[in-house]
Formats: structure tokens, sequence, C-alpha cells
């Protein structure tokens, strides 16, 4: 499923091709550096970066023979650049080409997930935007509580993904590493000014300090940071299927006139998208934890940490880049229904505006103990009888003796309780105005009870 989904160019990432092409240029940069340094011929060097080539089905030929991909590669490659290959891996191991090209491979296909952040960035700062104005009740413990607008929900999301996106700028700059320290990280056969300026023209950084391998904190980390993102998209496609319940129904993924939902229930509209993301995301955060254990290897390396990296490296990339774009996809055509929302929030009688009039009572002279129990014995009588509890408080002498009518109106006021959302979208988008959008206009969705998407 995930193959037929995944972007053209984060496959090719992950292939076999770029893998051993990647080795290759990591091979032919230090061939290069140390013709320059007078350690390798100039004339081998040329050679070899004019003849280097490979198959991929000659290094899997020799590699089912000697069981060892770095050799089996350098091997092949020998054969196509004839005796000056002597020169070719000179003084090296085999984790100072593969270590250093999977960092290559890896800020590749970092390259593709920070595009796809910024993309999901966009499409939520645009929506966040469109609902800045739209109320809905907000829940906590699943319970309505108090006034929002859907907009404030978006505009969080985004705030969030921002941090993911600062955190994954980090973890993928800690991945720009490469080594030439050799077989246990003490330059024995090539020198660390020779390291740097090898990775220099890899467009990498020489790590400080290496073994036989790069050390595995640094994928920990960038497998942990991927593992947050889809924490947060987990986050975003959960309160999206909760908004899709029948008995809510405020938002709801695109479903075409074609599309089918249910084999035995034609009325059946599910949230599978959400759903795939959820499930996903799970994954993730399971590949994370073999980056954990992958950390602790044995003095100056085992293996144990190889077979791992195989899957989950390629697994993660591919399934945070499918994840961001269907993400992205997802909230660009998501079905609004403010009309619903409006409902919703109006549909206890005001029970969601408690909090002001306790506010109202407490500022006008009653205490806070006997204010709360005059108002929540309201609130409990409203929730258990069906009954409309603005309509109880007003008719409430106590209540109407203590506060005026300015007063009563301000604590059942929805603009009072959503006056602040613009220096909200300020603190979150800072001066940025919607696009192509007025200040205080109203979008489609406003105008007009049919569902609203872009």
């Amino acid at each position: 499923m995930i193959a037929r989904y995944t972007r053209p160019d984060m496959g090719r990432i992950w292939g076999e091709e770029n893998r051993f092409r990647t080795w290759l240029k990591v091979e032919i940069a230090a061939t290069e550096t140390l013709a320059e340094a007078g350690i390798v011929p100039k004339a081998a060097a040329k050679t070899i970066r004019r003849r280097a080539n490979f198959t991929l089905e000659r290094i899997q030929e020799i590699e089912a023979e000697v069981r060892h991909d770095v050799i089996a590669f350098t091997t092949a490659v020998a054969e196509i650049v004839g005796p000056e290959s002597r020169w070719f891996h000179y003084g090296l191991t085999s984790n100072d080409v593969v270590d250093t090209a999977q960092s290559l491979v890896v800020k590749q296909a970092s390259e593709v997930i920070a595009s796809d952040l910024g993309r999901l960035k966009d499409v939520l700062e645009s929506r966040a935007w469109e609902f800045k104005d739209v109320p809905m009740v907000g829940r906590t413990h699943g319970v309505h509580a108090e006034p929002i607008t859907f907009g404030l929900k978006l505009a969080n999301w985004y705030s969030e993904l921002e941090r993911d996106t600062a955190r994954f700028s980090d973890a993928a700059e800690g991945m720009r590493v490469g080594k030439f320290s050799g077989a246990v990280g003490t330059f024995a056969h090539l020198s660390p000014d020779l390291e740097e300026k090898i990775c220099s023209r890899l467009g990498l950084k020489p790590a400080a300090i290496s073994s036989q391998v790069i050390q595995r904190d640094r994928h920990a980390h960038y497998q942990a940071t991927l593992a947050t993102v889809a924490c947060t998209l987990d986050k975003i496609a959960t309160e999206i299927r909760h908004l899709q319940r029948t008995e809510v129904r405020e938002a709801e993924e695109y479903f075409s006139d074609k599309q089918k939902g249910s084999s035995a229930m034609p009325h059946k509209r599910n949230p599978i998208t959400c759903e795939q993301i959820s499930g996903l995301a799970r994954v993730v955060r399971g590949n994370a934890q073999a980056a954990f254990e992958n950390v602790a290897l044995w003095h100056e390396r085992d293996i144990s940490h190889s077979s791992a990296e195989r899957i989950i490296l390629p697994d993660s990339t591919i399934l945070v880049d499918y994840m961001l774009a269907r993400t992205a996809n997802l909230l660009e055509t998501l079905f609004i229904y403010p009309e619903r929302m409006k409902a919703n929030l109006e549909s206890t009688g005001g029970l969601v505006f408690s909090g002001q009039l306790l506010l109202e009572l407490v500022e006008n002279g009653l205490s806070r103990e006997d204010a709360y129990r005059l108002v929540q014995n309201h609130a409990m009588y409203a929730w258990k009888e069906g009954r409309n509890f603005r309509e109880l408080v007003f008719n409430d002498a106590t209540i109407t003796e203590h506060l005026s009518q300015e007063a009563l109106q301000r604590a059942f006021s929805l603009d009072w309780q959503l006056r602040y959302v613009d220096a909200i979208f300020a603190r979150v988008f800072g001066k940025r105005r919607s696009p192509g959008r007025a200040r205080g206009s109203k979008g489609r969705h406003q105008r007009s009870a049919s569902p609203a998407r872009v």
C-alpha cells in the first residue's frame, strides 16, 4: 500500500541504485581529496572519476558469493575501472563509506520532508484564517466546555507544526555528518585534516569523534523527531475523526460522489484517511524504539544496528512523507459545517457560559462559594431536565438582583468570550493577514449552509 502512494522522488532516494551511486560519490570524493594531498596519483584519480561505474546485477552476483555488500560494490567498480582501481577505496574502511553515504541519503530524504512540512503549514495557515471567526464549542474530556473558533483549533495545529519543523531541522542537521576515521576511529590510515576535506567536498561536517561508525544517538534523535511529527499528524487525524462522528458532524473528510464507505451499509461516510494516518503513526513511533535500541553497540562497533536501520530509516521517512502529503490534502479538502458547529454550541442552552456568569456574580458581591453553588444548581437542573440554562438564570431573582442587564448580557456574550482571538492569531502568525481576504470579511462557509472546502 505505501509504495503505491509514495512520492517517486522519495522512492528513488531509498532505492538500491541511489544507495550505490551515493557510495560511489563518497569513494570518488575521497580519492580526489587524497590525490590533491599527494597520496593517490592524480592520473589514477582522474581515471577513477572518468571510469568508475557499476551495474546492480553485477554487485548482486558478487555479493551472493562474498556475502559482503561493500566488497561486492568495490569489486564491481574495480572490474570497470581497471588497473587504477587499486587506488579506489584506498585507506578506507567499509563504514567510512556506508555511514557517510547514509548521511547523504538521509539529507536527500530530509529535504523532501522539509518541503512537506512547509506545504502542510501553508494549508493550515490558510484554513486557520478562513475559519478564524467561526465559533464552535470547545471540549475538555470530550464534554462541552467554553466557546472557541475552528480557526483557533487550526492555528494551534499550525503552531505545533512550527515546533515540529524546528525540531526536524535540528535533527536533520545532526545527521549531516561524515566520518573517515578508520576501523576504530583513530585515523590510523588517514588524518583528521583529510576527513574534514572529504566531508567538505560532500557538503557534510566531520563527526568530532567516531568509532568505526557515526554514533547512533544522532539516528535515535532523528527517528524520535520523525515520530514526534507523526504524533502531530495523529493528533490532527484523531480530532477530525471525533468531529466527523454522526452525533457531532462538525467536519468531515472529503467524500466524492462515486465513493463508497461500506460494502453492507450504503449510508456510511467513514474517516478512512484519518484512520490510516493514526495507524501509520504507530509504525513510525515503533521504529523510533528500534532506533533507541541501536544506540548501545558493543565496543567500537557491532552490526546489530545495521539490519534494523535498513528498515526503519527508509520506512519512517517514506511514511512521514506520505502522511504529511495525505494530511495536507485532508485539510485542504476538508468539509466544514459552521451551522452544525453553531447548533452544537447552542445545544445546551448557554451552559458553556457558566464560567463567565460565575465571575460576574463574584465581581458584584457574592462569595465565590455562594456564586458557584448558585450557578451549578441551575446548570445541573438544566443538564438533567433538558431545560434552557440561560432562561433559568434570567428568571432567578437572586442573580438579577446582583447583576445588571449589561452584566447578564456580557455573561452570555459570544463576542466577549472570543474577544482575544485576534490577539492569539497575532501571536501565532505575527502581522500576517488571511491571504486574499480583508480582515473581518466573511468566507463562503458563513454565507451558505452548504459544506465549505477549498
